[in-house]
């Protein structure tokens, strides 16, 4: 073969082999996954609050972070399952909602962070050691709500000044609504009020439970915080209305759908404050090292619209207290 003809050769091979070196790209980056345990629906405030709070931090959906999540829909019996799911998939957090939600992602690993968000009593529940120094790998936002019974049971009987009985709404699928169910007994003791638990984890059991409150011709109904009984805040707010049973919530989204009034924490702003914790694990932060926070902001709304359709008159004092007034 002459020399010509092998240059030839080997500058054909070269023209071959070259489209392969030129354009063959690198493998793309590995981008973190966050799996979202959440008890209620898709278009949740809180969901939405956390996705808002992890784009002002500069993160992408997509791009510079997946988020994969699991909605049970209200159906707490659902969460273990979802749990295990997103366990599997390997999510490199977990961001969870409810006493309901923390324990099932609790039960599905010790080893992939937890963020929760709205936990009354994480301490005793057995998520942390301690606000201070969770020591495991759950951290997140708390929620006081139960400790706010006494202040909203004073609301509610400044709103009704011959308030005797009252009815509280009890979801006997949330562990938490024991300790609720205690505390709002306490408070109630104390201001001289009778308390009559009705329990529901449906939305017929709701249903059932507000005529038996009716037929107990109680004053008022108290509603704990429950994610549950958040997703169901119409139908609550129109039962209310049709027995004429003002009632007071933690839950901000059970007054704005009709309630009388509430007092408490905003959920949404607790998952926007989760995405914060959620940057500092993704940036190299032990859950068992950061802190526990509290809800800084407690917020009284008042449903005007709704004290009126009850033939109620609100206090002068309690309007002019109030964070929002609904007209």
């Amino acid at each position: 073969m002459t020399n010509r003809r092998k240059l030839l050769l080997v500058l054909g091979a070269s023209a071959f082999a070259a489209p392969l070196f030129l354009f063959a790209q690198p493998p793309p980056a590995k981008i973190p996954r966050i799996g979202l345990l959440e008890p209620l629906a898709r278009d949740s405030d809180g969901y939405r609050a956390f996705l808002r709070g992890m784009r002002e931090l500069g993160y992408v959906e997509g791009k510079s972070i997946a988020i994969e999540a699991r909605f049970a829909g209200g159906k707490f019996e659902r969460l273990p399952a979802l749990a295990e799911e997103l366990v599997k998939l390997k999510v490199d957090i977990i961001v969870t909602q409810s006493t309901p939600g923390v324990r099932a992602a609790q039960q599905a690993t010790t080893k992939t962070p937890i963020v929760m968000v709205g936990i009354a009593n994480p301490v005793g529940s057995g998520f942390v050691k301690s606000l201070a120094h969770p020591g495991g790998n759950i951290t997140g936002v708390s929620n006081i709500s139960s400790d706010l019974s006494p202040k909203l049971l004073e609301i509610l009987q400044a709103a009704r000044p011959k308030l005797s009985r009252i009815g509280v709404l009890v979801n006997p699928a949330n562990s938490s609504t024991a300790d609720s169910l205690k505390n709002i007994q306490a408070a109630a003791q104390q201001l001289g009020l009778k308390v009559s638990p009705v329990e529901a984890r449906t939305a017929g059991e709701i249903e059932d439970a507000f005529a038996a409150m009716a037929r107990q011709r109680l004053g008022a109904v108290f509603i704990p915080g429950d994610p549950f009984f958040r997703q169901q805040a119409r139908q609550i707010a129109q039962l209310a209305l049709r027995y004429r049973l003002p009632f007071a919530s933690t839950n901000r989204e059970t007054i704005e759908a009709g309630g009388l009034l509430s007092y408490g924490a905003n959920i949404a702003d607790s998952y926007w404050r989760a995405a914060s914790y959620v940057d500092k694990i993704l940036k190299g932060a032990e859950p068992a090292d950061l802190p526990v926070e509290q809800p800084t902001k407690l917020y009284l709304i008042i449903n005007s619209r709704t004290a009126k359709a009850l033939g109620l008159t609100m206090p002068h004092s309690l309007l002019i207290s109030a964070d929002k007034v609904i007209e």
